[in-house]
């Protein structure tokens, strides 16, 4: 599995969790049951990364997102925005410039061309509001 592969893995569970309630543990318990889903390693991390760190990543998005509350960004672009920002924080060994593409990228295959530039514009001032990169968080 590729980079790009996992982390569109790790984006449609964060998407499912926005329609429930249900542990992440038992998203990936269904998605297992229901479309045979394996995670490799990296996918894993970043999914179970950016569900342990929803409320950091939420507040982060938040300050960025010039007046749009959490609950007006559509499912699709507060997906991508969490795993990106998730890995923008916390992947030592990920360039944020790759993060940032590639959030675009899921966001134009699965929503709007609106909603890619509406998530280039938050992650554009994420990237700004962080310190630099060789300074990143750990897990």
């Amino acid at each position: 599995m590729t980079r790009s592969e996992a982390r569109e893995l790790a984006f449609i569970l964060m998407f499912e969790k926005t329609f429930t309630d249900d542990s992440f543990e038992e998203i990936i318990e269904k998605a297992a049951e229901g479309r045979e889903l394996s995670l490799d390693r990296f996918a894993a991390e970043l999914a179970q990364g950016t569900y342990s760190h929803l409320g950091e990543l939420d507040e982060l998005i938040s300050k960025n997102s010039q007046n749009w509350k959490i609950s007006r960004i559509s499912r699709v672009a507060l997906s991508a925005l969490r795993v990106a920002v998730y890995e923008m924080l916390y992947e030592k060994n990920i360039p944020r410039s790759v993060s940032i593409n590639e959030a675009i990228e899921l966001t134009k295959k699965f929503a709007t061309p609106e909603d890619a530039s509406f998530v280039n514009g938050v992650l554009g001032a994420v990237e700004k509001s962080l310190p630099p990169e060789e300074q990143k968080n750990t897990k």
